[in-house]
């Protein structure tokens, strides 16, 4: 029986080709300098959830070098590595790209042998370029076996300068989507949803038992549910643990996991002899916006700008991105006093020098007395206000207004 299609099938199949295709064309920032470790370091580990484009990339960079690609999930590949140091001794001479490496944590042994058998014959280093899901168990395996061998990235989801954003629609669709290609990417809103609520599930149900201690589905989905209500807000673990029914021990058990999975971020209050009263609890972000809205079930842009969430998400959102660009030197904090003074992100480029950044979801942003209290007690004179909008210009008293994508080329400028 013949299948007959209509214009509209036809033209949405053709539409979803399209967007597969322009989802591998994306340059990441991190490539540069994923080249550049692997001229110094003899393994380069590139570490971030599942389905960020690890793998895609890993490949872009192989393809401009003599090289081979080995899936530890794959049981061919694996079986390859019977007997590691015999096999991977036979390609010393090319770049062996280890995919999900958490697969395999024994291999990093062999590689340490490898690496120090070469350098005692005098031979150059071999090159291995490693892949996995960030874990405990990953890293300190690693750190174990390859201290002074191994260079360490993360791969955070797309930025808007990797998607060339300067259109304010592509902006909020990265906003609403996040920052996982495949999401990002999706022929619309609803397949992108879709997406998110599939990465979700499999997460929960096959990646977090092979990663972490054996954990219920369904409860690690209410905490994830948790995260996102709280998304933006000072952790309180002893409300969290009586919502979900736990001990304050398991609380934190659960969020050294989500941290350590790349999925949650805690961003630590600056502290520091300027006598006032500081807040201590870290601030909480589930890391990636798009699974925020998924997990507050957000569909559209229409939602999200009636949602209660909506001035914390994009405070999220800005953070995030500001991060994949920092270089290791320069720390991220918040300030915020008892009295109520406070500064949204703290850049520590080093001793006394500090940026303060406020973020606003507005078009037309005021600047409340707590952020020039706190900027006045730490002595800054780099004032920055993040809004939705795109002009830049000033507020007086040494603040700029500016849109995200133009700070992010000022600090990529300013950091070189």
């Amino acid at each position: 029986m013949k299948r007959y299609y209509s214009d509209y099938h036809f033209f949405y199949i053709v539409k979803l080709i399209f967007h597969v295709n322009i989802a591998r064309m994306y340059l990441r920032d991190v490539t540069y300098h994923i080249e550049q470790r692997l001229l110094i370091s003899p393994v380069v580990a590139i570490l971030g959830p599942r389905q960020v484009g690890k793998t895609t990339l890993a490949l872009e960079i192989a393809k401009r070098r003599d090289s081979i690609y080995l899936d530890l999930e794959n049981p061919r590949d694996k079986q390859k590595l019977s007997d590691p140091e015999h096999y991977l001794s036979l390609h010393s001479d090319r770049l062996v790209v280890l995919d999900e490496i958490q697969c395999f944590p024994d291999l990093f042994m062999s590689l340490r042998g490898l690496i120090d058998t070469g350098r005692r014959e005098g031979k150059a280093d071999a090159r291995f370029l490693v892949l996995g899901s960030a874990s405990n168990a990953l890293l300190k395996q690693s750190l174990e076996s390859l201290a002074g061998r191994i260079s360490y990235l993360q791969l955070p989801g797309l930025t808007p300068l990797e998607i060339g954003g300067q259109d304010q629609n592509d902006l909020r669709k990265l906003w609403l989507r996040g920052g996982f290609p495949n999401s990002f990417c999706a022929l619309d809103d609803d397949a992108s949803n879709l997406w998110r609520g599939d990465f979700i599930t499999t997460y929960l149900e096959r990646d977090i038992p092979q990663l972490g201690p054996r954990i219920p589905a369904t409860t690690l989905r209410r905490f994830w549910m948790m995260l996102a209500h709280v998304h933006g807000e000072l952790l309180h673990a002893a409300k969290l643990a009586c919502a979900l029914g736990v001990s304050s021990v398991t609380i934190a058990r659960y969020l050294d996991l989500m941290s350590d999975l790349l999925l949650m971020r805690r961003l630590p209050p600056w502290h520091g002899n300027i006598k006032k009263r500081l807040v201590k609890s870290p601030k909480v972000y589930v890391r990636d916006a798009g699974i925020v809205h998924h997990l507050l079930q957000i569909r559209d842009y229409e939602q999200l700008l009636a949602h209660p969430v909506y001035g914390k998400s994009w405070e999220g959102f800005v953070i995030e991105n500001i991060l994949a660009i920092l270089p290791p030197y320069i720390q991220p904090f918040f300030y915020r006093t008892a009295a109520g003074a406070e500064i949204d992100l703290l850049l520590e480029f080093g001793p006394n020098n500090y940026w303060a950044i406020e973020i606003k979801a507005t078009q037309t942003p005021r600047i409340a007395k707590g952020f020039y209290i706190a900027c006045q007690d730490l002595m800054i004179t780099k004032r920055w206000v993040i809004y939705t909008g795109k002009d830049t210009f000033s507020l007086g008293r040494d603040t700029t207004v500016i849109g995200l994508i133009e700070f992010m080329q000022h600090l990529k400028s300013s950091i070189k």
